[in-house]
């Protein structure tokens, strides 16, 4: 319990405390500049004033939800604005889109939805094949399928990044399937979505694949045999008994995986791809980097993001309790 105040709960209650608060404006003050032609007026940065008031009101100052609703983050008004305007969803989703904000919520949630199931079901697959391999063959499958789990995620990220570049193998190859030599994977914004979400659930798949071969062999093998003389095809038996039994696990990956996948940044960085695809950890990077860190800004994204995270685990945290509730 201290180390989860120390660790969790401390940071969190300091980055909500920062997005209320935001940087100092520079005291400016007027002064007056006199020559032998005269007095001229112009304004100047009051140094002094200003630090004083920094070392004064160190959190900067206050301005409560405003920072939330700006058009760097929910952009309430725009966002009405654009509803009115709008003739249709489609141009609704399109404005909505271009706001910084809602244009990384979509990919994040994009990503999440389709990387999150699809890593599950893969890893799932190869658990199933793996566990039906002669024990000869098995150890040096497992060692494989966890490859894209024991290379450094930035590493790998950057291994595609080369192999889909048009000099590589997959983009010489793609671009010879569709006879378009100026064909790019990088420059088109669909297929860097659809690149980030292909090594999205090649690289979380070997979890997944981990969980499920170790939950399998705790199938109980009386169980098993009880189906087959029941004249249970294999399909029936994965389906009734296995299924059933790693249920557990399924709820306990999701978790993981959503809090994980909609934390996505590495993919991005390593693939230079934050001018087609920005998730809302890239939106953080990006308002943290450069000369004039935006502090407060991030801090809200950051609420924002924890916010949800806690929505998207909401379902699977009830039906987990819920189930525990009834085995009580």
């Amino acid at each position: 319990m201290l180390a989860m105040l120390l660790f969790i709960a401390l940071p969190i209650a300091s980055v909500i405390t920062q997005s209320v608060f935001i940087p100092h404006e520079q005291v400016i003050v007027e002064v007056e500049n006199c020559g032998p032609f005269g007095c001229e007026k112009s304004t100047a940065i009051d140094q002094e004033a200003t630090n004083k008031l920094r070392q004064t009101q160190p959190l900067g100052r206050f301005a409560g939800a405003d920072i939330y609703f700006d058009r760097a983050h929910l952009a309430i008004n725009e966002v009405t604005e654009a509803w009115r305007e709008s003739s249709g969803i489609v141009e609704f989703t399109g404005r909505l889109n271009n706001l910084p904000f809602y244009g990384a919520l979509a990919f994040t949630l994009t990503y999440t939805a389709i990387v999150t199931p699809l890593s599950i079901g893969l890893g799932f697959l190869i658990a199933l094949a793996v566990n039906a391999l002669p024990r000869v063959i098995r150890g040096p499958t497992i060692f494989f399928s966890l490859l894209p789990m024991i290379i450094t995620p930035l590493i790998g990220a950057l291994i595609l990044f080369w192999m889909v570049d048009a000099r590589g193998v997959l983009g010489a190859g793609i671009q010879a399937l569709f006879n378009d030599p100026d064909l790019s994977l990088k420059a088109s914004t669909p297929l860097t979505w659809l690149m980030l979400v292909v090594y999205g659930i090649w690289s979380s798949a070997p979890f997944a694949f981990v969980v499920y071969y170790a939950g399998l062999q705790t199938v109980s093998q009386d169980s098993i045999e009880a189906a087959m003389l029941d004249g249970a095809s294999r399909w029936e038996r994965i389906r009734y008994v296995v299924i059933p039994h790693l249920l557990p696990l399924t709820t306990f990956m999701a978790l993981i995986k959503i809090m994980d996948n909609f934390r996505v940044f590495e993919p991005i960085v390593s693939f230079n791809a934050g001018a087609h695809a920005q998730s809302l950890s890239y939106f953080i990077y990006s308002d943290l980097g450069g000369e004039t860190r935006l502090l407060s800004s991030a801090a809200a994204t950051s609420v924002l993001t924890i916010c949800g995270v806690a929505v998207l685990l909401s379902p699977v945290i009830v039906r987990t309790w819920r189930n525990f509730g009834k085995r009580s």
